[in-house]
């Protein structure tokens, strides 16, 4: 354990690195920017005991890729399933799925992404204005299902500011060399009067199959498209309370490069945002939010032929009462949530997954309070009731109930000026999802024939978590180690065996699917993340050299001995990094290790090497809203496969691309 320790601090310290994004927009070690996901009061990004990764427009823009994933691609800690190119889920220290929350304005995304890894997000990142990913005591606003964290995607499509102009807007076009990309998006907000806040946007996508060391991925495509038009009343003293809504449509198309098949997805959603001011009395502020979504994807064979159709219709609900001073409690808040979920498939992988609705209502507080002028504490409480009905493989129609309960508390000490400690314990309950406790059959696109556990416990994450900020004399650093203990651990265990479609196995590969059946044991994961930067130069006229450096690590074992399947290896590596006025551009070598330590059946990983850089101009001194800006990704075309993605063994990471941005911002 104590070597994992060293870890996190000697890589970020003494490796160099350089996150490309941040080169491109600015400095994402600027911890005072505001964070809205982390805690119910007004923070900024370093005054909370876990620390909070936030990536902004210019990041999303740089990284590129048709996934929240690719845009997290550079964040200590994160990884991704990298399935195919649009389905690609965030994976959080070693977890993903259902230990995972993605959200959308603080409500749920509302897909089936956690049902197969070869579901996308109906999110792109083209829409989204910035990232935030959160774990800690934050989480638990947003259920058990964070146990991992929580990622959110800020896009503003329901107004909760009114704009500073009358109009403003932003229009980027893109092309990427590796997968002959052509790409643009549009964000527009404004208002009428004095009181009202409009806001449109739309993205296009087109992106062929993907070229790699070793020729071209086949059907690694992705199409898409989406728009959305919302907005908000603001009203009462001071235009303080507001009430909106916004429409928004997503449509993609994409290949499942381990398969033939390619995936014909659709979501409609509904979101409403409202918040009232309730004055400085005890009871502050109510914010009411809430979505409604209808969504499908389709399954198709090459010749047209639509295997399966998945369908997904959910509402989650969500209110909050924000407090003012209670006792020594300085700040507190107090929520419900409430979700209901309509899942069913038909068609001929239909028998993957009978019907199922799940329901929870759960309710929250979050507390805040200074010890000292020095110590912060923060600590939250969630109590749920979930109720999950479905078939499993008896074909009987089962409903089970859970009630999670989940704490956690941190604090946060300022030591002297520079240096920032904090620690955090947790103890999360999370209530088996439905694919695990019901999957019963071949589901095609990631080949497995899987079976659920009905007779599944609630199961128990322990954490505890320190973590170290340092930011003086042109040196910054931030960095975590951690320990989860789980009891009652999920997981998809492989056994070794393949089967048909009926469900007729045999030892070996003789068959087409792998068999996998859901399982629970006690699990230990333990790691460490950070990065840093050191200041080299900066000149009179505020331009500045800066040397960076991130690494990240994670291990996790089961109780019997063996190691969770599909982990991240670690990483680590270094560069350098300009920015100026009219000018930035940086380059980053990441080594990815080799990962020996596999699941049962599985198979190892070799390591690789990275090496993007990156360059933006400014050319107009007047008018510094456009930018052109050249991206290098994988610039020595290294082999490249992902240890977490289920489908390794078939499917290699893009080569070298080469992508050129053109931001133009009103």
């Amino acid at each position: 354990m104590r070597s994992v320790f060293l870890f996190g601090a000697a890589s970020a310290a003494l490796m160099p690195a350089v996150a490309l994004a941040d080169d491109l927009a600015g400095d994402n070690a600027d911890q005072r920017q505001i964070i809205v996901t982390a805690s119910p009061i007004t923070s900024a990004q370093d005054e909370t005991p876990s620390i909070v990764a936030k990536i902004d427009r210019g990041q999303i823009l740089a990284n590129g890729g048709a996934s929240i994933a690719d845009s997290l691609a550079d964040i200590p800690g994160i990884s991704a399933t990298s399935f195919a190119s649009g389905a690609s889920r965030p994976i959080i220290r070693g977890m993903d799925a259902t230990r995972v929350r993605i959200l959308e304005d603080g409500t749920s995304s509302s897909d089936v992404s956690d049902i197969g890894p070869d579901h996308g997000i109906p999110i792109d990142p083209l829409s989204a204005q910035s990232i935030e990913v959160v774990r800690g005591a934050g989480t638990l606003r947003y259920g058990s299902q964070a146990i991992g964290g929580v990622v959110n995607v800020l896009n503003n499509r329901v107004p909760t500011g009114l704009p500073d102009k009358p109009i403003s807007a932003e229009m980027t076009g893109s092309y990427d060399s590796v997968s002959d990309t052509g790409e643009g998006s549009l964000l527009a907000d404004g208002k009428v009067g004095d009181a009202i806040a409009v806001h449109v946007d739309g993205f296009y996508r087109h992106a062929g199959d993907y070229d790699t060391p070793d020729g071209t991925q086949q059907n690694s495509w992705f199409h898409g498209y989406g728009e959305t038009v919302g907005g908000s009343y603001f009203f009462g003293p001071g235009k303080g309370s507001h009430v909106g809504a916004a429409i928004m449509q997503y449509d993609a198309q994409y290949g499942i490069p381990s398969d033939t098949t390619h995936i014909d997805m659709h979501q409609t959603k509904v979101l409403t945002r409202n918040s009232f001011d309730l004055g400085t009395g005890l009871f502050r502020t109510l914010n009411v939010d809430g979505s409604y979504a209808k969504y499908h994807h389709s399954e198709v064979e090459p010749d047209g032929t639509v295997d399966t159709t998945f369908r997904n219709k959910e509402y989650d609900g969500h209110a909050e009462l924000l407090m003012g001073p209670i006792g020594f409690i300085r700040n507190s808040a107090l929520g419900v949530e409430i979700q209901h979920r309509d899942f069913s498939a038909i068609g001929e992988d239909s028998s993957y997954l009978f019907p199922t609705v799940t329901e929870s209502q759960a309710g929250y507080i979050f507390t805040e309070t200074p010890v000292t002028s020095t110590l912060r504490v923060q600590a939250s409480g969630r109590v749920e009731h979930v109720s999950v009905k479905g078939t499993p493989a008896s074909d009987i129609r089962t409903k089970v109930d859970y009630t999670p309960v989940s704490g956690a508390v941190g604090a946060l000490l300022d030591v002297g000026k520079i240096a920032k400690l904090g620690l955090t314990f947790s103890s999360t309950g999370r209530a088996p999802a439905q694919t695990e406790l019901f999957a019963r059959g071949g589901h095609d696109g990631p080949d497995t024939f899987e079976t659920g556990d009905p007779t599944l416990k609630i199961e128990r994450a322990n954490s505890l978590e320190a973590t170290l900020r340092l930011n003086g004399g042109g040196f910054r650093f931030e960095g975590s180690v951690y320990s989860t203990w789980f009891h009652n651990y999920i997981y998809g265990d492989l056994t070794g065996r393949t089967c048909d479609d009926d469900g007729a196995c045999v030892e070996g590969d003789g068959e087409e699917l792998r068999e996998l059946n859901y399982r629970q044991q006690d699990a230990h994961f333990r790691g460490a993340e950070a990065q840093a930067s050191y200041q080299l130069l900066k000149t009179a006229s505020g331009a500045t050299l800066d040397v960076k450096a991130l690494g990240d690590y994670v291990r996790a074992t089961l109780d019997d001995g063996g190691n969770v399947p599909r982990i991240p290896p670690y990483r680590a590596g270094g560069g350098l990094s300009w920015r100026s006025d009219p000018l930035d551009a940086g380059f980053m070598l990441i080594h990815v290790g080799r990962q020996g330590r596999f699941g049962a059946f599985d198979t190892p990983t070799p390591g690789y090497n990275e090496l993007n850089a990156q360059i933006a101009l400014r050319p107009f001194r007047e008018h510094r809203g456009v930018e052109l800006a050249l991206v290098g990704r994988n610039l020595t075309n290294d082999t490249q496969r992902n240890a977490a993605a289920l489908n390794k063994d078939e499917v290699l990471l893009p080569g070298r691309n080469i992508r050129l941005v053109l931001k133009v911002a009103l």
